[in-house]
């Protein structure tokens, strides 16, 4: 019982962080995505035509959508476990009897939750530009949950090994965002030279975007299942990683 209410506790803390701070963590998805859409789905979006025989902006929402969940997983837990080792406040939980699992799921659930929400205000967006006809709703969901939590766990380890803040946006703006850009959000990997699809292929990011593109509207440019095993695979080793981390100590015991 303890256990449960150390886990809610965490949980509670990380959505009320999130929410109460809406204009800086809701509010800007909503107008980056409309901009996304304006730019790239009409502007552009009528001069490319169509990809696989889908309409350029049907194409790209999956991406879209999940490039957001991606992100704010991800920028969630590493801003929110970094400033609680920065306040000091981390020394709270290392001395309560509160299993490491329970504060790697405490932290990673709130990064899913606010990715999940991100994601779903980005879909809403969607809606006024490209009608959402879902193929698969429940390995769509299936899709946006594995992501959300492998780049929870992945913001996670950023956060640990952080020692300023400056170390918790080299990640984000030099491998993530490349990543996520190069990752097929806007174009199809058979688009690219031989050599570029090869290279392509070792981003993870390709495969996850991906999957949710066929769950969505029946079209991917890699093995589904592969992106599954894949994506299962990621967050097995970083989860034991975290709670490695977790049990050394590192970054968070002086």
């Amino acid at each position: 019982m303890s256990v449960l209410i150390a886990f809610n506790t965490i949980v509670r803390k990380e959505i009320y962080r999130f929410i109460r701070i809406w204009p800086q963590t809701l509010l800007p998805p909503a107008i980056t995505t409309a901009l996304y859409f304006l730019i790239f789905g009409k502007l552009i979006g009528d001069r490319v035509g169509t990809i696989h025989g889908i309409s350029y902006m049907d194409y790209i929402v999956p991406g879209i959508i999940l490039m957001s969940v991606i992100t704010h997983a991800y920028a969630n837990v590493v801003s929110s476990f970094y400033s609680t080792k920065f306040q000091r406040n981390i020394e709270e939980l290392l001395v309560a009897p509160v299993p490491n699992w329970i504060i790697l799921a405490g932290y990673i659930s709130g990064g899913i939750l606010r990715g999940v929400l991100v994601g779903g205000v980005v879909a809403g967006i969607s809606l006024f530009f490209a009608p959402l006809n879902i193929q698969n709703p429940l390995l769509a969901m299936a899709v946006v949950l594995l992501t959300a939590t492998l780049f929870a766990l992945a913001g996670f380890i950023n956060a640990i090994l952080a020692e300023s803040f400056d170390d918790i946006s080299i990640i984000p703006n030099f491998i993530l965002t490349p990543l996520s850009y190069l990752g097929g959000v806007f174009y199809s990997v058979d688009m690219l030279p031989p050599i570029w699809q090869h290279i392509s292929m070792g981003n993870p990011i390709l495969y996850m975007v991906n999957a949710f593109r066929y769950e969505l509207i029946g079209v991917s440019d890699v093995d589904v299942s592969l992106a599954f095993l894949m994506t299962g695979g990621f967050i097995l080793l970083l989860t034991l990683f975290s709670l490695w981390l977790l049990r050394r100590g590192t970054g968070i015991k002086t």
